[in-house]
């Protein structure tokens, strides 16, 4: 779960884009990760107990930019199943775009006449400017934003600069596949804008300025981690996945995050929702595939282990 870059995405009702710079350049010495011809993905995970059967498809983010994926397996469960299971998304209106522009700035931006050098310490700005000298020659991009925002948007171009996007819609994707098998499609909502601003309201400084670090971290030490975490993901690799540890500030920055009484409460709503819907599916009894970020799903502590914990039997891919 990248939280700075999922918080940020706010900033896009403010008129700033995260569309990435044309022309940015890679960092130093990583190499832009290129996929050729179509890709499956991995495999889906099989939860199943009497007659229920949940099928689990893991998604990740970043991804190659230009990957093109088409997974037989999960065409084949979308041709037996009774319901696709997917996460409602994050959109919002015009009209609210509006509102917080006016009434909730403060959120996402500096403010007060001050600039992103004046909200940070002095050597994490310093580590900040640095990168972003190397996307592009503007010195004051986004220095009017307050920290988590900012640091944000320069990962993200960071992330493009080696051929990585978090603008593919996997979820997007299955959803017109089960529209072609006229499979019925449940979204459900977890969190909506007020969720997320009070995530933001009451993000401590200290927890702040550790996931700026860990950003600035994954820009510096971290993008060849994510470019050969999105290659198994598209070669289906889940145990090269799960061998990619998360780098020490990135850890930081999760536990944090965790413990923290605004956006704690957003990771435990989204945990929390999950699994009440697969919990509520696989009790009903059917088919039912479901779409769910793999940095929920596997490793100590994630939904896999909760399952498994209630009595469900799981097939690994």
């Amino acid at each position: 779960m990248r939280l700075a870059a999922v918080l940020a995405g706010a900033a896009l009702l403010v008129g700033e884009s995260l569309l990435p710079a044309c022309g940015a350049e890679p960092p130093t010495n990583v190499e832009e990760i290129v996929v050729n011809g179509e890709r499956a993905g991995p495999g889906l995970w099989h939860v199943h107990k009497d007659s229920a059967q949940l099928w689990i498809f893991g998604t990740v983010s970043p991804l190659p930019k230009d990957m093109t994926w088409r997974s037989k397996q999960l065409e084949t469960v979308l041709s037996g199943a009774d319901q696709l299971l997917v996460a409602k998304p994050f959109e919002i209106g015009i009209a609210r775009a509006l509102w917080l522009l006016v009434t909730k700035r403060d959120l996402l931006m500096a403010g007060r006449g001050k600039k992103l050098k004046d909200l940070m310490p002095a050597d994490l700005h310093e580590r900040f400017a640095l990168q972003r000298s190397k996307i592009t020659k503007d010195s004051e991009k986004w220095e009017k934003f307050r920290p988590i925002i900012a640091a944000a948007f320069l990962e993200e171009d960071a992330l493009h600069a080696v051929g990585l996007s978090t603008h593919l819609d996997l979820a997007e994707e299955v959803r017109s596949l089960a529209r072609k098998h006229r499979v019925r499609i449940e979204e459900f909502k977890i969190a909506g804008l007020h969720d997320v601003l009070d995530a933001l309201k009451t993000l401590p400084r200290a927890t702040e300025q550790k996931c700026v670090a860990a950003s600035l971290a994954t820009i510096e030490v971290g993008l060849p981690r994510l470019l050969q975490r999105a290659q198994a993901w598209a070669t289906g690799d889940v145990q090269r996945i799960e061998s990619l540890p998360e780098s020490a500030e990135v850890a930081a920055c999760r536990a944090a995050v965790t413990v923290d009484p605004g956006a704690g409460d957003l990771l435990a709503l989204l945990r929390k929702t999950w699994l009440e819907n697969m919990e509520r599916h696989l009790q009903a009894g059917g088919v039912t595939l479901a779409i769910v970020s793999m940095d929920m799903l596997i490793g100590p502590g994630g939904y896999l282990d909760d399952l498994r914990a209630r009595g469900y039997a799981i097939d690994a891919p």
